[in-house]
């Protein structure tokens, strides 16, 4: 199945579409979490601070029906993803960007990985922004 992130934006998405989001939403983003060599704190953090015992099921299962926050959450991470493999078509460099410092605005000499650590939602919007302007897409 293959998500498109307007459905995991679609702010008005019922429970069956929620839930039915979330196993490929989970998968999606547990592959790009080892793809950016993610600690468990770190993806903790970027899904929204679930408790540790339902991060872990979640690791384990690889589904559950996740509250709307994480599914914008996963969508931002995937269109950060998404952004990086167009604009740098090596996948190393495409997965190391992330934790590389950076001088432009949003990131202040810090790390695109250390502002959407923050723990805001809004901080996963703005490296999406920032990337999707780089590729040309919308700002």
């Amino acid at each position: 199945m293959i998500i498109h992130p307007y459905d995991m934006e679609h702010k008005s998405a019922g429970p069956a579409h929620t839930k039915k989001l979330s196993g490929p939403a989970l998968r999606t983003f547990f592959m790009i979490a080892e793809k950016w060599d993610l600690s468990n704190e770190q993806q903790q953090t970027l899904l929204g601070n679930p408790s540790r015992s339902t991060f872990f099921n979640w690791k384990k299962e690889r589904d559950g029906a996740l509250p709307k926050d994480t599914l914008e959450r996963i969508s931002y991470i995937l269109g950060i993803y998404k952004a990086l493999q167009i604009l740098l078509p090596q996948a190393p460099a495409a997965d190391s960007w992330v934790k590389k410092p950076n001088t432009a605005a949003p990131f202040g000499g810090r790390s695109a990985l250390e502002r959407m650590l923050s723990g805001n939602v809004s901080d996963l919007y703005v490296v999406r922004q920032y990337l999707d302007a780089q590729r040309g897409g919308w700002a």
